[in-house]
């Protein structure tokens, strides 16, 4: 399962992602991973949830963001639950296009692998495309 939150600064998102991620690490019976672009979400979500910051790997592109998920899973089978915060923040290429790409190859990746994602970006959700609008 691919969710995607998306909305404008100060519509929420952070405070929705943050619940779910709570709620994940009550629920889940393996691990979760929270990535995030810069050190926000510190002290906002659960010790035992594996919070990665993605400006100390160097994730810049849909590309490294794919094959560090990639290798997150390849290390840890037991990854049930991963979300991604401020998405659009990380990448070089934050076109409907490349968002789009990337979202179904993460479907896919979600599917073959049972590992359930939650992305949140920062836009207006009307600017979506229906490609990306399938994910809400």
């Amino acid at each position: 399962m691919v969710k995607v939150i998306m909305g404008l600064k100060g519509s929420g998102k952070t405070k929705t992602l943050v619940d779910m991620i709570r709620q994940a690490s009550e629920d889940a019976h393996g691990d979760v991973v929270c990535i995030e672009k810069d050190k926000n979400l510190t002290f906002d979500i659960p010790y035992t949830v594996r919070l990665i910051h993605a400006s100390e790997y160097n994730i810049n592109s849909n590309t490294l963001l794919r094959g560090f998920i990639s290798g997150l899973h390849a290390g840890n089978y037991d990854i049930t639950h991963v979300f991604i915060d401020n998405f659009l923040k990380m990448l070089d290429d934050d076109s409907n296009e490349s968002v789009a790409q990337f979202l179904d190859w993460l479907d896919k990746f979600s599917l073959a692998n049972h590992v359930d994602f939650v992305v949140s970006c920062s836009r207006d959700a009307d600017s979506a495309d229906e490609r990306i609008r399938k994910y809400f």
